[in-house]
């Protein structure tokens, strides 16, 4: 049997987003939210330990392959465990605050440009109703989409890779933003980490 899903470490401090993101909603998020997802995701799948084999995106693409009785709670706490540890791992600050290489081109390509594609991710975050999150993901002919997801639910239960991806759940910003959720999303296109994106984009394709 594979070993249990483990909570991530991050790579930076708490306090390392400010002032966008407030060091107290990183810890919370990160020890009680992102934990959360992780402890509930393992009791889940102590049914069908089999699972513990594979990676959680594997286990998300197959989703439909997870007995009944447990694949929403799979779906629910996988996906946030996916999400969340994406979400860490595309921030940084004082990464590079544009795209480069091929990821700029693929954007430039399909977008027309990194403002236009700016623009259509930010709409997807703030127009998402209630809780879920916004994503650039590569699909499965090798070609970026935009869209958004509600609650946990990730873009590999639709075959889709994501490489970069916003939170809006109330939970990401509502200590410092409260219901101003389009503040929050132009703030944090400065801790985006594009170095790590392009990565994820080369890998993928």
């Amino acid at each position: 049997m594979g070993k249990s899903f483990e909570l991530p470490e991050l790579k930076y401090a708490y306090a390392a987003l400010e002032p966008v993101i407030d060091a107290r909603t990183m810890e919370i998020h990160h020890t009680k939210h992102h934990a959360a997802y992780v402890n509930n995701l393992n009791k889940a799948l102590e049914s069908a330990p089999e699972w513990f084999e594979y990676p959680i995106e594997t286990i998300l693409r197959r989703i439909n392959e997870i007995p009944e009785g447990i694949r929403t709670a799979v779906r629910n706490h996988g996906g946030g465990h996916a999400n969340h540890s994406l979400f860490w791992e595309v921030m940084i600050p004082g990464g590079a605050k544009e795209p480069h290489g091929a990821l700029a081109e693929a954007i430039n390509t399909t977008f027309g440009s990194f403002a236009a594609f700016q623009e259509q991710f930010s709409n997807a975050a703030i127009t998402r109703f209630g809780s879920g999150w916004a994503w650039l993901v590569v699909d499965g002919e090798k070609k970026l989409r935009v869209y958004s997801t509600a609650n946990q639910d990730s873009p590999y239960m639709e075959g889709h890779t994501p490489i970069l991806g916003l939170d809006v759940w109330e939970h990401a910003y509502y200590l410092n933003y409260q219901w101003r959720r389009p503040d929050y999303v132009k703030a944090w296109w400065s801790v985006v980490n594009w170095d790590v994106v392009g990565r994820l984009y080369e890998q993928a394709c």
